[in-house]
């Protein structure tokens, strides 16, 4: 009798590991829902739908795009960090979520424990274009004419603490030259403003503005990004071009809440490879003047540590002072 009870306990366990391992390797069963912290439209939207559908596909579930702007991706972090850590709700945020800890005086969250990394998505390098009226052909020449006549020289932004404003901060830096920032609402006013010569240059995304590039009607001296960007293969990183440790990585990227177990997070870390491997995939950031780009989940959270340690330092040097 006692061994039939025995056996028969054995068997529940070995059922319920069983199933234990069917349950783990289920997921997911449902939708998940994508928090993007900008709008419609935007780079990082536009980045996060690009892989959405190619990882719906093969993960057999909808991934719902869920825009929550404002407050510079606050929000949309903010809905992120308190959700649920079950695989069903994950963000795709840009490089900015390791900047608002010193642009904001006070976080309703804690960006480095209230999330775990997945995995970078892509590297989107800014191409520093010109107006071809400057008459300044190399990046060297930018340097030396703001050296000649310092603050004279000025330069457009997407706005105050935007990755536009940060790559030209990191930039003026490391050249040494004192130019001046003209912050617009976004790159669309920013490139027409540096067309019309007005603004005298723009660390800006290579998509607003490489139609421009091609039929010349922008220069563009060199992109602010560690390597060479693969829509723009000719143009030198400001580093090649004279100016080292003016490198600036703005990337877009994959997280979810802090406690989602590591099988769910290193699932969604291969699937997004696995998107970003498809030629439907590589086309669109091709087009977009993306660059694919991913890493362990463990490194991408040792990553974003030293990013928001090194962005601290940038926004201290430039300046900045953090909102209440």
């Amino acid at each position: 009798m006692k061994l039939n009870r025995r056996a028969g306990l054995l068997a529940c366990i070995a059922l319920t590991a069983t199933f234990g391992a069917v349950a783990d390797t289920s997921y997911p069963t449902k939708p998940i829902r994508v928090i993007v912290p900008f709008a419609a439209g935007s780079t990082t939207d536009i980045i996060a739908r690009a892989i959405a559908d190619k990882m719906g596909a093969s993960m057999g579930q909808t991934l719902v795009i869920d825009n929550r702007g404002g407050a510079s991706g606050t929000i949309g972090q903010q809905a992120v960090a308190t959700a649920a850590p079950d695989g069903y709700t994950i963000m795709i945020h840009s490089s900015s979520h390791t900047v608002s800890p010193s642009t904001f005086s006070k976080l309703p969250f804690d960006t480095v424990g209230d999330f775990a990394g997945v995995t970078p998505i892509s590297t989107l390098p800014n191409a520093l274009v010109i107006s071809p009226t400057k008459n300044i052909k190399t990046l060297k020449e930018l340097v030396a004419a703001a050296k000649a006549k310092p603050g004279t020289i000025n330069y457009a932004s997407a706005g105050q603490g935007s990755a536009t404003h940060l790559n030209a901060e990191k930039f003026k830096l490391a050249a040494k030259i004192d130019a001046t920032n003209i912050p617009f609402k976004g790159s669309a006013e920013a490139v027409t403003e540096v067309l019309a010569g007005r603004v005298d240059y723009y660390f800006s995304p290579i998509a607003p503005v490489i139609g421009q590039i091609k039929e010349g009607q922008l220069l563009a001296l060199a992109v602010g990004s560690p390597k060479r960007a693969a829509a723009l293969p000719d143009v030198p990183t400001t580093a090649e071009a004279g100016v080292p440790g003016s490198e600036f990585n703005f990337w877009i990227g994959m997280m979810a809440p802090a406690k989602t177990p590591r099988d769910i997070v290193n699932k969604l870390h291969d699937e997004v490879a696995k998107a970003l491997a498809s030629p439907e995939v590589k086309e669109r950031f091709l087009k977009l003047g993306a660059d694919a780009w991913t890493l362990k989940p463990e490194q991408f959270d040792a990553y974003i540590k030293d990013e928001i340690a090194s962005n601290a330092s940038l926004v201290k040097a430039a300046g900045l002072s953090p909102t209440p």
